[in-house]
């Protein structure tokens, strides 16, 4: 493929439009449903409203140097931030509060914060000019990336939270975090999640006190790292008790969806029937048994893929995934190309951001993750979201059209 030399990167705005072409396909597919009470739907009418508002966006906001993005990092993290909290304090009514509703629109503020923290982490962590060796060094990234984090799990959202831990983590890894101390600091998680079994919880436990015995880090470090992990095994029956009903049953479900499959199960085993009987060429486009019998839960959001898998098959679904690793691709070589230190942070940000959605989608429609919400970069059907991603882009295009300006 012809790699882009000029002020616009035609690669990546390419995959976006393939992307996005192939997206509205399938969400007009997934509306065309004889089965379950349910009459053809016209979500893609309005995802096609939604793009033509965020191509003009895009060319807009690509218009906006970095030095203007950089100075507005801390107002847009602090305006993302009052918003989750707005959303909060308006409640979700017999729902989740996710939502900011404007007559007969809605804005989902969570989306718009994870450029509101890429921006801001980008900031903070080119502002020191100096490589991040020591935990007092990520304790305002940390902090940054965990406000927002907590206030979309008390919603409760725990896909985006997910997201937000994703970008820290990658944000942290470009800035040139050591990989031991990048570990240290991850460790907690890794401790929470297998500390319900003792036996690989004790393990680890072992394992890591035989590293930090070889590596021999600092000392803040060294406490932090066996403090938080002990405390994981302590805090993981509270923590199992806090959750709400349904979010352990999705846990449970994702340990054994047969464990309730008419309840819980259902969504992730009529995903699992789909993307199998889809073989390896599909049953064609617009002809998914399970999508048109309204069988798939929210088969034009969270479970477009499933439809894409179902229509399209196993060389249908290599082919997705194929411009999806190809737009990541393109993002990464976009903050390889930028001479500017926050472009270059905000760049793999944005490309963690995208990555993130993708792998977690795509695995809770087969089962490999616990079902989340996260939806499909320009695939799922999705005002804020497909808004959001839009922005993203344009951000990724101003940093190549600056990638050889060395700024002072």
């Amino acid at each position: 493929m012809r790699r882009p030399n000029g002020s616009v990167n035609t690669v990546l705005l390419g995959l976006v439009a393939l992307l996005l072409a192939t997206g509205i396909a399938f969400i007009y597919s997934a509306d065309q449903v004889t089965g379950g009470g349910r009459l053809p739907s016209e979500h893609w009418r309005l995802q096609v409203f939604w793009a033509l508002l965020g191509a003009g966006m895009l060319a807009v906001a690509a218009r906006v140097p970095l030095r203007i993005l950089e100075n507005l990092a801390l107002p847009a993290y602090a305006g993302s931030i009052a918003l989750l909290v707005a959303t909060l304090a308006m409640g979700g009514g017999d729902g989740p509060a996710r939502w900011i509703r404007f007559g007969g629109f809605q804005l989902q503020p969570s989306e718009l914060a994870k450029l509101g923290v890429v921006l801001f982490l980008a900031k903070v962590l080119t502002a020191r000019g100096r490589t991040l060796d020591s935990l007092r060094d990520l304790l305002l990234p940390c902090a940054a990336a965990a406000i927002p984090a907590a206030l979309v799990v008390l919603q409760p959202n725990l896909g985006t939270a997910i997201v937000f831990g994703a970008i820290l983590t990658g944000m942290l890894f470009w800035a040139g975090t050591p990989p031991l101390l990048l570990f240290l600091l991850l460790s907690p998680l890794v401790s929470l999640l297998l500390s319900f079994s003792f036996a690989l919880w004790s393990t680890f436990i072992v394992a890591l006190g035989a590293l930090l015995y070889a590596t021999k880090p600092g000392r803040a470090e060294t406490v932090y790292a066996a403090g938080m992990n002990l405390a994981m095994g302590v805090v993981t029956l509270p923590l199992w008790n806090s959750l709400e009903d349904y979010q352990k049953q999705r846990i449970l479900v994702f340990l054994n969806p047969e464990s309730d499959p008419r309840g819980a199960g259902w969504h992730l085993l009529q995903s699992q029937v789909a993307v199998g009987s889809g073989g390896l060429t599909g049953q064609g486009f617009l002809d998914g048994s399970q999508k048109r019998l309204a069988f798939l839960p929210e088969q034009h959001t969270d479970f477009i893929f499933s439809v894409v898998a179902e229509e399209m098959g196993f060389i249908g679904v290599i082919l997705a995934l194929a411009l999806f690793a190809a737009f990541v691709h393109e993002s990464v070589r976009v903050a390889q190309s930028s001479t500017d230190p926050f472009g270059s942070s905000v760049a793999f940000g944005i490309a963690t951001v995208f990555t993130t959605h993708v792998v977690v989608n795509v695995a809770m429609t087969v089962g490999m993750m616990p079902i989340t919400g996260l939806p499909l970069p320009f695939f799922s059907y999705g005002g804020s979201f497909l808004l959001a991603c839009f922005l993203a882009v344009a951000v990724l295009q101003r940093v190549w059209t600056e990638r050889f300006a060395r700024r002072i």
